[in-house]
């Protein structure tokens, strides 16, 4: 259970299989200083309650992390959400391909090792493994899909960013704006 006198390290190493979607949950509560290095061993009480929020609104992050602690996971796929495969189809749409599935990867890069890459793939290739969701097929190449089983690919839209963003239980580590990890 995640408490406002823990430390923001404390609260990502104490969950790492969930610290990626624990740190898109602070940074669309306003708290977009998660990735500073300077801030790790402020409480998320006093990082929220120092950039202006009230106790309610600690209270309400507060509930928000421990929902998402008691989140089930699927670790035996990999998935995306409802509001993703739609906006993934509306892109497919207006480009054209309607019967295009997602191609979803990791590649070298980024601060902390890894970049996820999302494109489209036309084929499933015979060295590629097949997930679904919601009717959207998802292709990876088969040497990935241990480091990302149990992944979801969420849509967040917001007044802090927009995007398609991936939590992924086995990243052991990842950069505060949530686009790389290490596994």
């Amino acid at each position: 259970m995640i408490t406002k006198d823990m430390t923001i390290e404390s609260i990502f190493s104490t969950f790492p299989g969930k610290s990626q979607k624990l740190a898109q949950a602070i940074q669309s509560a306003g708290l977009n200083c998660v990735g500073c290095q300077a801030s790790t061993w402020e409480t998320l009480e006093a990082g929220m309650l120092g950039h202006g929020f009230e106790d309610k609104d600690v209270m309400a992050l507060l509930n928000k992390l421990n929902n998402i602690l008691s989140e089930k996971e699927d670790l035996g796929t990999i998935s995306m959400s409802q509001k993703a495969v739609e906006k993934f189809q509306a892109i497919l749409a207006d480009d054209g391909r309607p019967e295009t599935a997602l191609r979803f990867g990791i590649r070298s890069g980024g601060c902390s090792g890894f970049e996820y890459t999302l494109d489209y793939s036309d084929k499933l290739e015979a060295d590629d493994s097949l997930f679904e969701s919601f009717g959207q097929q998802i292709h990876v190449h088969n040497s990935m899909v241990d480091k990302l089983l149990g992944s979801v690919i969420d849509y967040v839209d917001g007044l802090h960013g927009s995007g398609f963003k991936i939590s992924n239980p086995n990243a052991k580590s990842s950069c505060g704006c949530g686009k790389s990890q290490n596994y």
